[in-house]
């Protein structure tokens, strides 16, 4: 083999590179952690319930969602709900909104009229389609969430000096290489073995385009490359509009940065176009659904105790304001929707296998900063319209607004969004110190950072007390997760923990459809 060129196994490993977040996609999938929704329509439950009572507990999207569909097949439904209004981790933070974290640390939202932040979920895939099915049944007006702008940036804190880079660049110049040191290979011979002269003819002519190579298979600058990546001088009309191309990357710092690894991101079936946002922001579609099914809620009450036999169901609760004797609540059933990470510290009478469960999941940290400046300056100076920016800091991303473009005035964006030890980090800081930090680490992407902040928020998930974290994490699926979606003895549990799509909203709505179902099922036949 001539060794003037790469290895067979050195081209698969790079080539392998580029398929990183579609291998952790997969991983993640076998862990519950990513799916697409199973959801074939509307729910259907036939037969008569007698006036069976329900009593569910959490008024987020899976709460409310088995409320609407049980009190339409008949059901008398309650619902108990900790806080002082419905949605869950469908919360959105808007203009005069304020909240407490757990710690007694007060936020007030001084952001401008109409402006907002999601802390929880932010986008809705396409193919999320019980959530989009809900929507449209509910009157949620909906808009496009932008995931990936190639005119945004990715930045690595120990390449190319710092400065972040365009996405377009970065993407144009790894693929530009790529296809050259395959199509290299080809013509070595190297691949003769796995390709037919038909098929090897095809992939040649394929990476040619794929790469935007020359007539003899080489990435350069060129006016052709920069139809992809950019221009040095952009095109225009009149004497001085000849375009010139612009410089390449270095192939070797692009792969040391590591900044290859959110190149296919967007790729994810996740996060493929189209993805949507309701206009106004998440907690627009809780507000439908309560819209629906808020005569049927006690605010502001905290479970304390859940008992059971073999006729009913019996849950004690007290105001969650800390004020008041505590109450009793009693049904033929009960659809818990409770995070686990608070259920494990409430009396229960569920099965010690059920308990085990609960008590053994943990919940995953993470960390969102609302950040408003006076400014659109991510579109004024830089043409980023909606999009996300990547990062190696501790931040992780920017998420520029997908809506407002050319609005003047003040500004939202997501100023970072951070899982695992770093945002545990951030949960030890005071909200002011966090604040501070977010908008350190974003000066050095975006430089205007200093002279345009407004004012900003954050949300650590695990110090908000009606989830004490953002979502579940599983141990053991296999062996637990078929246990925490039986019915025990009377309750039955719901919400995106019960489910193979964590974290999403759409998990949360298809595990009380599948609840109910079941319930259903048991209530009529026995």
């Amino acid at each position: 083999m001539n060794p003037a060129y790469p290895t067979r196994r050195a081209i698969l490993s790079m080539i392998g590179a580029t398929a990183g977040a579609s291998a952790m996609y997969a991983a993640m999938t076998s862990l519950g952690h990513a799916a697409e929704s199973y959801y074939e329509g509307p729910i259907r439950l036939e037969g008569d319930p007698k006036g069976a009572r329900v009593l569910i507990l959490g008024a987020g999207l899976a709460g409310m969602t088995a409320a609407l569909e049980l009190r339409k097949a008949g059901y008398q439904v309650e619902i108990l709900e900790y806080r002082e209004k419905a949605g869950g981790r469908c919360w959105t933070l808007h203009a005069g909104d304020s909240f407490t974290e757990l710690g007694g640390a007060t936020q007030k939202v001084d952001f401008a009229e109409g402006n907002y932040i999601n802390p929880g979920p932010w986008r809705i895939p396409y193919n999320h389609r019980a959530v989009l099915d809900y929507c449209k049944t509910l009157g949620v007006e909906l808009e496009p969430f932008n995931q990936v702008n190639h005119n945004a940036l990715l930045h690595a804190s120990d390449a190319f000096g710092g400065k972040p880079q365009r996405f377009r660049e970065v993407d144009t110049d790894y693929r530009g290489n790529i296809s050259e040191l395959l199509a290299k290979a080809a013509q070595s011979g190297a691949l003769d073995q796995q390709l037919s002269a038909a098929d090897k003819e095809a992939l040649m002519a394929s990476l040619k385009s794929y790469g935007a190579l020359d007539d003899e298979f080489n990435y350069e600058k060129s006016l052709h490359t920069s139809e992809y990546r950019g221009y040095a001088k952009w095109p225009a009309g009149g004497v001085t509009a000849r375009p010139e191309p612009s410089d390449l990357l270095d192939f070797g710092q692009i792969l040391q940065s590591k900044l290859w690894n959110n190149l296919n991101t967007g790729n994810l079936t996740e996060f493929q176009t189209t993805m949507f946002q309701p206009k106004g922001g998440m907690d627009r579609i809780a507000a439908a659904f309560q819209r629906e099914v808020g005569d049927l809620i006690t605010f502001n009450a905290k479970v304390t105790q859940i008992k059971q036999d073999d006729s009913g169901v019996t849950v004690t609760y007290i105001p969650s304001t800390g004020e008041g004797q505590p109450q009793t609540r009693q049904a033929d059933w009960c659809i818990c929707t409770i995070p686990f990470s608070v259920l494990s510290q409430i009396e229960t009478d569920l099965s010690p296998e059920m308990q085990s469960v609960v008590d053994s999941m943990p919940y995953a940290g993470a960390v969102k900063f609302g950040l408003e400046f006076k400014r659109r300056f991510w579109e004024e100076d830089e043409a980023i319209y909606g999009g996300i920016s990547y990062t190696d800091l501790p931040i992780t991303l920017i998420s520029y607004p997908s809506t407002g473009y050319h609005k003047p005035g003040p500004a939202v964006l997501l100023g970072g969004y951070s899982w695992g030890a770093t945002a545990q980090e951030f949960t030890a800081m005071s909200p002011e110190d966090r604040v501070k930090w977010a908008l350190e680490y974003g000066a050095r992407i975006h430089p205007q950072y200093r002279d345009e902040f407004k004012t900003g928020v954050s949300v650590v998930w695990h110090r908000v007390p009606w989830v004490l974290g953002c979502y579940g994490l599983w141990r053991e699926k296999d062996k637990n997760y078929d246990t925490a979606t039986k019915i025990d003895g009377r309750i039955m549990m719901a919400g995106e923990h019960v489910s193979y799509v964590p974290a999403w909203q759409e998990g949360a709505i298809t595990s009380a459809l599948d609840a109910i179902s079941r319930l259903h099922d048991r209530v009529i036949n026995g």
